[in-house]
């Protein structure tokens, strides 16, 4: 499989994104599921779309880019984490 490459992003991109971040690692780890994942902040999701397969996000976007996105604030919250780690992998696998 080739490796994927994932951008996981947050309002000032440090301590939420790097919660969301881990999670994702962990998720592809038990899938076997090779990714770069680059973290950053929602403003500068825009430089790094073009070569990302999957947009994970803490938070809505006002801007649409022409990338899978999940919103995965259930990473943060613990409320329908399953459903969330499932759209993830369906994007990727």
């Amino acid at each position: 499989m080739e490796m994927k490459t994932i951008i996981v992003a947050c309002g000032a991109g440090i301590a939420t994104s790097t919660l969301i971040c881990d999670r994702v690692k962990q998720l592809l780890e038990n899938h076997g599921i090779a990714a770069q994942i680059i973290q950053c902040t929602v403003a500068d999701i825009a430089g790094h779309a073009g070569r990302a397969d999957l947009i994970v996000t803490s938070m809505k976007l006002e801007n649409k880019y022409e990338k899978p996105l999940v919103t995965a604030i259930s990473f943060l919250t613990g409320i329908g984490r399953e459903q969330t780690e499932q759209e993830i992998l369906a994007y990727l696998t």
